[in-house]
């Protein structure tokens, strides 16, 4: 993992297999219900077995899908019991796509004998073209039948789209004071990636108990180091979703502090793998801004240089060319003083006070070839820093994204 990725400190915090089914308490499937025509599983449920607390986070985009809407409207009480994840179209902007939205929450309800209240809908896929609700509809008892406590894996492969592996996290947190907690999730998402809180879905699932107030506070402070801070093309999608359960069965859970560390640590996981996995991605590239007055402005001059085409080109090119990552900074809005930056590319300075300073450029080029990239600038004006991650852009995004509708 990078270094200055998630939490510094991950003392405590050890690695689990299983996926979002690691946590206790929790079952989950995947299956085909025939919505994606290459015919593989596209169906996915994730079911708390008892009551749970719950907190979403959806896209900032102004066209939104409906079941973002629905799944903050279910969870605006703090409850919920079950995810339902269809893949493979992303029901958005066609003449019954809310109604498809309640429907596809119903179905999955009347087959766990839930309330439909308790249910958070995702969806994902193509835009503009109708969900075939009816499919889906028959397919939802057998994807209830199928769920089990070991089912992580299979509604993490049912929730794919252009993605060529599955993104599961799982973590068992301790504290000093013997408390222990699972936090475990699955990601989906690849492409159309900038979440503004893409196709971008995460189910995060946890026994710690965790009232529906402070679990969405929580949340939004994961999400907002994590997944909040990746691009893979600059795009958000209009269907973004991260949804969090909550059982509360952990007999000694840890601190606060240790549960939003895990909580943190499985979100950067997760988001980093989501970047790794970008459409055409040959490697991950962490953009750092530090000497910031102000997080809030490293923040803004990072992600313009995270989301700068020439930049994620020269970075695919394995070129250091430093000029580029000033002129992003240049049109982010932010006022700093570029007689005062520095900049070093995969740990070797190639800029010093707003000026080229002597490098070596194979040894710079040659960091830029490695799987992760990393990219430092320092305003030389305060302490904030902020870090996104993003990747190289290559010829095959844009003959991906050109050929076919994904």
């Amino acid at each position: 993992m990078i270094a200055g990725w998630g939490p510094d400190d991950r003392d405590g915090l050890t690695p689990l297999p299983g996926g979002v089914t690691a946590t206790p308490g929790f079952r989950a499937s995947g299956i085909v219900s025939g919505v994606k025509p290459s015919g593989r599983p596209d169906l996915a449920l994730v079911v708390a077995d008892g009551p749970a607390t719950a907190a979403v986070m959806t896209t900032t985009n102004l066209v939104k899908a409906p079941a973002c809407v629905l799944a903050e409207r279910h969870a605006a009480d703090g409850h919920a019991r079950a995810v339902v994840v269809n893949a493979g179209n992303a029901n958005v902007c066609t003449p019954e796509a809310e109604a498809h939205a309640e429907r596809l929450t119903a179905a999955a309800a009347t087959a766990l004998d839930l309330d439909p209240t308790e249910v958070l809908p995702m969806s994902t896929g193509v835009i503009g073209v109708p969900l075939p609700i009816e499919t889906i509809e028959a397919a939802m008892p057998e994807a209830a039948a199928a769920l089990t406590a070991d089912g992580g894996g299979r509604a993490a492969e049912a929730i794919m789209t252009t993605d060529t592996v599955t993104k599961e996290v799982a973590i068992a947190v301790t504290d000093d004071a013997g408390g222990r907690c699972v936090i475990a999730g699955m990601a989906k998402g690849v492409g159309m990636i900038e979440p503004a809180m893409a196709t971008l879905l995460v189910v995060l699932t946890t026994d710690a108990p965790i009232n529906g107030a402070l679990l969405q506070q929580l949340l939004r402070g994961a999400v907002g180091r994590t997944f909040n801070r990746i691009s893979v093309d600059g795009d958000g999608s209009t269907s973004d979703t991260v949804a969090l359960l909550a059982t509360g069965t952990a007999e000694h859970p840890p601190g606060i502090d240790a549960i939003t560390r895990g909580l943190t640590a499985v979100c950067a996981d997760l988001a980093h793998a989501v970047v790794a996995d970008g459409e055409g991605a040959t490697r991950v590239a962490a953009i750092t801004v530090r000497g910031a007055a102000q997080e809030a402005d490293a923040e803004r001059l990072a992600r313009a240089v995270a989301t700068s085409l020439l930049v994620r080109a020269a970075i695919h090119g394995a070129d250091p060319n430093w000029g580029r990552i000033l002129m992003a900074m240049g049109t982010a809005g932010v006022a700093f003083e570029p007689r005062r930056v520095s900049v070093a590319i995969g740990g070797v300075t190639v800029c010093r006070f707003g000026v080229a300073t002597s490098f070596d450029r194979g040894i710079a080029s040659a960091a830029m070839r490695k799987p992760e990239v990393t990219i430092d600038v320092d305003l030389g004006v305060g302490t904030a820093a902020a870090t996104l991650l993003t990747c190289d852009l290559t010829p095959e995004y844009v003959r991906f994204n050109a050929e076919y509708t994904t």
